[in-house]
């Protein structure tokens, strides 16, 4: 079924496996356990930023490179099919004719329609997480699994599932989790390594305070919206994801039925980060040229704030009607 994954990596020296500019769990999970499959070649990590620190608690995160392997004479893209998200790779002309001039793999698992301009191979299908596409992968090529690379598809799978709790997870999911586990991926310490990590300072606990402070209310509480600017990015962001720490809260909010934390760049550029508990998150998205899944999504644009919000009410107030209660 996947017989193009072997034949892209056949015969391949250098491949380069490249995240998002916005990397997640499941992003670092995939490309981690990407490593581990294909040992047997000269692999390079590739990140356009730097992974924050509240993401180390992955053994091996310390590998992910900002420095673009030219020589590579294949590229892997997990987790997007998107341009917007790798858009500082084709601002590069250098990188940008790398991926124009040499063999690419894209291993996606949203909903959003592919849109990159480059010549590509692509293995797009919509599961709950990149990672659990990945082990369907390795399973079906039979690829050897071992414990590190069972413990990175699980801590993905775990992250985009919000710990096999969301809308999203499958039975598929747990399933995978109990063969990941089976195959020496020890749940119990990644717990314990991703608690310590996901620990907050009390510095961090005040900014969350700041941060519950500033939430504004529309169409009768059903959206919450909080305003992130960059200054918040440069003082806390390495530290703690601003959406982290304020979007699942808000979902817990009495009649929240949508959530979106938005941050502010110098450039002019404006994204969206959106929880939901109705499945329009990726159709709100898509109102700004983003996507993701039902239940949660993201958009990237270059708008004012101000022009972006009442825009934003207004879509999500029409999807809401048309969702109904």
């Amino acid at each position: 079924m996947y017989d193009f994954f072997s034949n892209f990596v056949q015969n391949k020296k250098h491949i380069c496996i490249i995240q998002a500019e916005n990397p997640d769990g499941d992003s670092l999970g995939a490309t981690l356990a990407l490593e581990e499959a294909l040992s047997d070649k000269e692999i390079t990590l590739y990140c356009p930023v730097d992974i924050p620190k509240y993401m180390r608690y992955f053994a091996g995160w310390s590998r992910v490179e900002n420095e673009f392997p030219y020589k590579a004479d294949a590229f892997i893209i997990v987790d997007t099919a998107s341009s917007t998200l790798i858009s500082k790779l084709l601002d590069d002309a250098a990188i940008r004719n790398c991926l124009y001039s040499t063999p690419v793999l894209v291993i996606d698992h949203h909903e959003t329609a592919p849109d990159l301009d480059f010549d590509h191979e692509e293995i797009i299908e919509m599961t709950s997480s990149c990672c659990l596409l990945l082990y369907r992968i390795f399973k079906d090529q039979k690829i050897a699994i071992s414990a590190q690379c069972a413990e990175n598809l699980l801590y993905g799978i775990e992250s985009d599932t919000l710990g096999l709790t969301s809308q999203s997870t499958t039975s598929d999911d747990f399933r995978a989790a109990a063969e990941l586990i089976d195959l020496g991926a020890k749940i119990a310490d990644m717990e314990e390594r991703r608690r310590d990590y996901m620990k907050k300072s009390a510095r961090i606990l005040d900014y969350k305070a700041d941060l519950i402070k500033r939430v504004e209310y529309h169409l009768d509480g059903r959206l919450a919206t909080v305003l992130i600017p960059f200054e918040d990015i440069q003082k806390y962001s390495d530290e703690y994801n601003p959406n982290v720490l304020i979007l699942e809260e808000l979902r817990l909010v009495e009649g929240v039925e949508i959530a979106v934390a938005i941050k502010t760049y110098p450039d002019g550029k404006l994204t969206g980060k959106i929880r939901a508990s109705k499945p329009i998150a990726d159709q709100l998205a898509g109102f700004f040229g983003g996507g993701g899944h039902p239940y949660a999504a993201g958009f990237r644009i270059y708008e004012d704030y101000a022009e972006t919000l009442p825009e934003l009410i207004g879509a999500t107030m029409k999807l809401l009607d048309q969702v109904g209660e």
